[in-house]
């Protein structure tokens, strides 16, 4: 019977300590963590060289910060291969909106726990986004709104999509996860997993916080618009 392969990652943090707990806890759980970047200019390197699944990225780092080393690692590789998580002191930090918009996953305070982060690498690494649809919606509604929080937006004709997918990516951006999209909607999970999966597909999103990014910067939804409200 064949193993499945070895999760890899990637630590990129100005801190050895942090670097260093990290990488114990994910050995741990028999994460292989390729190598180890103190800036962003040393991660863009890394990811290059080792291709990891998942790297974890501090925002604020010397020479080249988290949210450009993020740009540039996703620009450079495939979609459906890598995924960043980026690492923050604090949950609704604007440069998480920017590193978000850039095309990162999700983010984790540093202070996560072990079972949490290794759950999260997991999560990320299978495709899924780390943010609560909730937590999204927060962040993206206190900086979406903002010009100095907008260095990268999305833009994408929504023409494509269908009534019931623009309907399906409008609750989704005021912050309705996939069950309550489901009871909302009179749908199955199933049905609603497959719309956004056909949303992602056709604006060439990466997840589905990329889709919530795209709503709002698209003018789709307005920050301050009810949560659960379609019209």
């Amino acid at each position: 019977m064949n193993q499945p392969p070895t999760l890899r990652a990637v630590i990129a943090d100005d801190q050895a300590l942090v670097r260093t707990g990290f990488g114990m806890i994910l050995a741990a759980d028999g994460i292989e963590v390729t190598a180890e970047a103190a800036d962003g200019a040393e991660a863009v390197d890394a990811v290059r060289r080792t291709r990891p699944d998942v790297v974890l990225m501090d925002i604020r780092m010397p020479r080249m910060d988290g949210i450009e080393a993020t740009r540039r690692i996703l620009a450079d590789s495939d979609p459906a291969a890598l995924r960043v998580i980026i690492l923050t002191t604090y949950d609704l930090d604007h440069y998480v909106y920017a590193a978000l918009t850039a095309g990162a996953s999700g983010f984790l305070l540093k202070d996560v726990t072990p079972e949490h982060l290794v759950a999260a690498v997991r999560l990320v690494q299978s495709g899924d986004a780390l943010l609560a649809p909730a937590i999204t919606r927060r962040l993206i509604e206190r900086f979406a709104h903002r010009e100095e929080a907008r260095p990268a937006a999305l833009h994408r004709d929504l023409s494509g999509l269908t009534p019931r997918e623009l309907e399906v990516l409008r609750l989704l951006a005021t912050g309705l996860s996939n069950a309550e999209l489901a009871d909302r909607l009179f749908l199955s999970p199933t049905t609603v997993k497959t719309h956004i999966g056909r949303i992602l597909s056709k604006l060439d999103l990466r997840d589905r916080v990329q889709a919530v990014v795209l709503a709002y910067e698209s003018g789709l939804v307005a920050p301050g618009d009810p949560a659960g409200d379609g019209q």
